[in-house]
């Protein structure tokens, strides 16, 4: 957040004594699910399946407690693209059964890091299936999992232990990727702030009481867009290779994934912010698109591409997430500002198809049924979409409302004129079969730990979302350091602002609950602000349901699988050279199997280790394991049963020189007789190989 705004920057830490300390657990888990076969989420482009893996996805969780009582907060920050209605309730379930009241829809704070690389079929509501190929059982039980588990670690964890804040600003690393939306607010808005993005970083330290650290929390705007919709590995993009850093650093000796320092960089209000920081290109002509309607003179919106800072979407990748990573550490060595002071939650379910919003004293609105624009279908300069739809658009297309008229219904007349200017793709908040399209029941949430207020927001918030943070002031404690934390609870898209919905790009077209949702919100922190300074009393609200579907899936069936001839499981098909040097790519092709017999088969699987031969010890020792942004797992389906997995090394500069070998772990299919089919773990090698000095 901007550091010109006076709500987060007073120093509280003299109005509470020095000894009051906290209980502080940290945990991760893995997440990671299907890594083959299932869609990737965020893109909404069905032709974007997993095909492999680039690093693994982790929930990240910490928990705070107040050592003499009770109260406790947990935020987990999760390397999914946002986190589901189907996720929130399972996990909290799940929570319930093990520890009673403890931990609750009030002081739990589930976020999505907001990768687009992670699989998706996590959702319970029919317009997500679209894309996903259904609902998909193991990448929700994945993601429950890994969370819950998550929360178990730190929760055994716990121990005496003190907070520290810090806050600085991030350079080079994003850009707004709608500025003519932006120029539509107000100036004297606009004039509240340095940039057309929140280039500030919050970052939240952990340590206990002798000091040694535990773990952080950083919140930063910006969209984990650097790997683009041609990618087919699995990861958790520019936010993720972050962590991995801080992580590798801390815990110094152990593979990645390992260890107990815990770095989680959370998502904000990154609506409008992408992190293609070239800007938006032709990818035909090369000219510059930055139009208010994203287009191409040849071409149209389908050639309107934002570039990143790299050569290519892995080195844009590492770019932007080492410029997190620097920053984080920079403000994390620094941080001296102590949190104190007593925890507080407070959480509401609302129907935020029908909230009335009071503007002022004589004027009453109401926000809308959910329904998306026709720039929806535009997609983003980060990701285009199909059919060359166009950002900006405020008037319907006659041939597409005539098929959504027939494919699915014209929406109704009072749903027209509540969305206004957006024209209605999806009247989604109207369609009901199998069930409904997207959510009414919606969670708002705030989280106290101290002087720090944690509004854990159901959507993504554009940059100008972050003024009314300071209406935290106003309706509860002054002196506040509030942070957004994005992609909260529910997934509800997007949410501009007033002046911004008029413009209607692809934010704003996404905004399904019509042009006063962000006031409706607004309306509702400051509700939720007062109840956690007990000023307010507040109701629950109404239960978001819980459908009785566990299963509903386009997936390919797993059946057995073959080797070619004369061949089996793990055997080498193309085989590394002799010798590398650094800055070279070791690679390896193998007979493989389908990696989802191995995600539905195992909690802790690695499908590629990195060895080094010991001349001391005379045996193998693992370098890397799939965790690893050096390593990449490819897998390719051939005919009749048969794959292949190739696993590439790209050797960093620095490796120490030596005898390596890269190896393969997989499961096939085989079945033992008509009605029994068994999964079969198996495993490859490569060659030894050298690596010489430079």
């Amino acid at each position: 957040m901007p550091t010109d705004l006076p709500c987060v920057v007073t120093d509280c830490t003299n109005n509470i004594a020095e000894e009051a300390k906290y209980l502080v657990g940290v945990g991760r888990a893995d997440c990671t699910g299907p890594v083959a076969q299932v869609p990737l989420m965020g893109y909404a482009n069905p032709n974007q399946v997993g095909g492999g893996l680039l690093s693994r996805l982790y929930s990240r969780a910490f928990i705070v407690a107040e050592p003499k009582g009770s109260k406790r907060v947990v935020f987990v920050s999760a390397d999914i693209g946002m986190v589901s209605q189907r996720v929130r309730l399972e996990v909290l379930k799940r929570l319930r059964s093990k520890y009673g009241e403890l931990y609750r829809r009030d002081n739990v704070i589930l976020s999505g890091t907001h990768t687009h690389s992670g699989p998706g079929g996590y959702f319970q509501y029919t317009l997500f299936w679209i894309t996903s190929k259904g609902l998909v059982q193991p990448a929700l039980s994945s993601i429950v999992n890994g969370i819950v588990k998550s929360i178990d670690i730190a929760h055994e964890n716990m121990k005496r232990g003190r907070l520290f804040i810090n806050r600085g600003t991030v350079e080079n690393s994003q850009i707004n990727r709608s500025p003519f939306s932006y120029l539509a607010n107000p100036e004297s808005e606009r004039n509240r702030y340095s940039s057309n993005t929140d280039k500030e970083m919050v970052l939240l330290k952990m340590v206990d009481e002798d000091g040694h650290e535990l773990g952080l929390i950083s919140w930063f705007a910006v969209h984990p867009v650097s790997m683009n919709n041609s990618n087919h590995l699995v990861n958790s993009d520019n936010v993720g290779y972050a962590s991995y850093l801080f992580e590798q650093e801390k815990n110094k000796g152990m593979l990645p994934g390992e260890g107990s320092f815990v770095a989680a960089f959370a998502s904000s209000n990154l609506g409008d912010v992408s992190p293609n920081t070239r800007g938006p290109f032709c990818a035909n002509t090369g000219e510059s698109c930055d139009n208010p309607q994203s287009s191409c003179p040849v071409g149209g919106a389908a050639m309107c591409m934002a570039k990143g800072p790299g050569n290519d979407m892995f080195e844009s990748t590492r770019i932007i997430g080492q410029n997190i990573y620097l920053k984080a550490k920079e403000l994390y060595e620094k941080a001296s500002q102590e949190v104190t002071g007593a925890l507080s939650s407070a959480h509401q379910w609302v129907n935020m198809s029908n909230v009335a919003v009071e503007l002022n004293a004589t004027h009453t609105v109401k926000t809308c049924k959910p329904a998306l624009g026709h720039s929806f279908a535009a997609g983003t300069i980060d990701g285009v979409g199909a059919f060359n739809f166009t950002q900006g658009s405020v008037e319907g297309d006659p041939f597409w409302d005539q098929i959504r008229d027939q494919l699915l219904g014209e929406p109704s007349n009072e749903t027209k004129a509540c969305h206004k200017p957006k024209p209605i793709l999806f009247n989604t908040g109207e369609m009901s079969r199998p069930h409904p399209w997207h959510p009414d029941i919606v969670d708002v949430q705030i989280a106290a730990i101290g002087s720090l207020a944690i509004l854990a927001v159901p959507g993504e918030f554009t940059c100008v979302f972050l003024g009314s943070c300071c209406e935290f002031d106003s309706h509860g404690t002054p002196g506040m350091n509030v942070v957004i934390a994005g992609l909260c609870n529910v997934y509800t898209h997007y949410i501009t602002t007033y002046e911004e919905y008029q413009v209607q790009r692809y934010e704003a077209a996404s905004t399904i609950y019509g042009p006063h949702t962000l006031s409706a919100y607004i309306q509702l922190y400051r509700g939720l602000a007062k109840a956690i300074n007990a000023t307010q009393e507040l109701s629950p609200g109404p239960e978001p349901p819980l459908f009785n579907v566990t299963s509903v899936t386009l997936l390919p069936s797993l059946g057995t699988e073959s080797a070619p001839a004369k061949k089996t499981f793990g055997d080498v098909l193309e085989e590394v050279r002799q010798e590398y040097q650094e800055r070279e790519v070791a690679k390896v092709t193998f007979v493989g199997a389908n990696p989802r017999n191995s995600a539905e088969n195992a909690t802790q699987h690695n499908f590629l280790t990195v060895e080094r031969y010991s001349n001391i010890s005379s045996s193998w020792r693992v370098v890397l394991n799939d965790a690893s942004w050096d390593t990449r797992f490819y897998w390719s389906k051939g005919s009749r049963g048969q794959s292949n997995v190739s696993i590439e090394w790209h050797i960093p500069a620095g490796t120490e020189p030596g005898v390596y070998r890269l190896r393969y772990f997989g499961h096939y299919k085989k079945r033992l007789s008509f009605l029994r089919v068994i999964t079969v773990p198996f495993e490859g090698s490569s060659s030894a190989f050298h690596i010489t000095a430079p």
